[in-house]
């Protein structure tokens, strides 16, 4: 009986060391990924010269492909989002302590490596099989919202864009039956709000709500000023009544600069229903004015929808971005130590150039033309996206790790308030989120890996 005792509990010894032995390869292969000795990402996105394969579906923008796993391309609609990121740590005892507390993710950081893996080996979904998915989730009576945002984490087909953006910030109901009278109502809301509170005369208007309109006035023609689109006197008029009558009727926070910079995707997303060609060639006076007001009526619900879930971003003082700034600062410190040291010996306080990017949810800082993708994941992440920003964030900071380490105070104030993003393609874009991706699984669920 002793010898079969004994012999149990060395198989179990064994077993426990297989695991302990597979973790710790496993953790080692992803962190050796994430250092980028692999394609960046699981999602990324490519220019296809082909057109899709469903000749009834025509796309209103440049047609992309996706290189996903082989995961993507069976019947599961559960699709992780992980692929590259990098956890850079000098102390060992801080690794230990991160390999202590992840075991409990140990299938999911497997998932990733087995991701990675895939990509690297080129399996490939055509555009119309993404197309099909959503198609697939949009057609029932009901759609399933849970469905709905995991295909749009990794980006929406461009004419699809409207629905499905109006479905994640539910303002447009999932029900199929109610959705166009809900829509409708909410469209005739708007128009009467704009009647009650935009088209009056000065007179009819307290001291402070001239000084904001005329604040917002000014605003307007600095909004996204590298695209000649947004120049368009009537697009500045249809900016200034959504930002105006907002504005009034969210009067904890009232305008802030910055969110005009949050109302031009939708702008851009609500016209391509109307509009086709590249927004350099669209024209507002194309619209007839009907549309028009539908078009800021859906703008002004979404863009409500989108602050509902960040108020405090824009309330006095703005308490949320400050302390998601901290958040920011501290998951840095946790993922890469040597430029969160390099930073604060400098004297570079995160507030300095990560203000800006929480208020305008990084639109300054990239090509304009990759927003609308950024934003399917802003908006697949739901009541979740201030917490996600964070990530964000970080991985879009520590793009620049090696160079910010070679810069001092004023060299890094000055790169870092012009980025050089100017050149970058989906491809960068995509390896920013699937790195937030991987960091947000691995310590989002771990709180004693940051400040309290």
């Amino acid at each position: 009986m002793n010898n079969n005792n004994s012999s149990h509990g060395e198989e179990d010894e064994r077993n426990n060391e297989d695991l302990d032995s597979r973790f710790n390869q496993t953790l080692k292969n992803v962190q050796g990924l994430l250092k980028g000795r692999s394609i960046p990402g699981k999602v990324l996105l490519t220019r296809k010269p082909d057109p899709l394969d469903d000749s009834g579906l025509q796309e209103q923008s440049p047609r992309y492909q996706r290189s996903v796993s082989q995961n993507d391309a069976g019947t599961s609609d559960d699709m992780d989002k992980s692929v590259e990121g990098g956890v850079r740590n000098t102390n060992d005892s801080d690794s230990n302590t991160t390999v202590n507390e992840s075991r409990s993710s140990t299938s999911k950081i497997e998932n990733a490596a087995t991701e990675v893996q895939n990509s690297a080996t080129g399996t490939r979904a055509t555009d119309s099989a993404r197309v099909t998915k959503f198609s697939r989730e949009l057609s029932v009576q009901t759609v399933i919202l849970e469905r709905l945002r995991q295909l749009a984490w990794s980006g929406v087909p461009p004419y699809m864009r409207p629905n499905v953006w109006r479905l994640l910030l539910g303002y447009a109901p999932s029900n199929s039956d109610r959705r166009e009278g809900a829509l409708r109502r909410k469209r005739i809301e708007y128009l009467d709000c704009v009647g009650q509170f935009y088209d009056i005369p000065d007179t009819e208007r307290s001291a402070d709500e001239i000084s904001m309109l005329r604040q917002i006035s000014v605003d307007c023609p600095r909004t996204v000023p590298d695209v000649a689109f947004f120049q368009q006197a009537q697009v500045q008029k249809s900016l200034e009544r959504i930002l105006y009558t907002w504005a009034i009727r969210h009067p904890a926070s009232g305008y802030v600069q910055g969110i005009n910079d949050l109302v031009t995707p939708f702008i851009v997303v609500f016209l391509s229903e109307y509009l086709e060609g590249s927004i350099d060639s669209w024209s507002m006076s194309d619209i007839p004015s009907e549309k028009i007001s539908n078009i800021e009526a859906d703008c002004y619900w979404c863009l409500s929808k989108l602050l509902d879930g960040m108020q405090d971003h824009y309330t006095f003082a703005q308490p949320g971005i400050q302390r998601h700034v901290f958040k920011l600062k501290e998951l840095v410190r946790r993922i890469d130590e040597p430029v969160s040291r390099h930073m604060e010996d400098q004297g570079l306080e995160f507030l300095q150039f990560a203000f800006r990017w929480f208020n305008c949810l990084l639109i300054r800082e990239i090509p304009f033309h990759l927003v609308t993708r950024l934003w399917d994941t802003y908006l697949a992440e739901g009541d979740a996206l201030p917490d996600f920003l964070v990530y964000i964030f970080a991985s879009f900071l520590l793009t620049w790790s090696d160079e910010l380490q070679k810069l001092d105070f004023q060299e890094m104030v000055m790169f870092l308030q012009r980025l050089p993003t100017q050149n970058w393609t989906y491809q960068e874009l995509e390896t920013v989120l699937s790195r937030a991706y991987v960091w947000h699984s691995m310590f989002n669920k771990s709180p004693s890996h940051l400040a309290s």
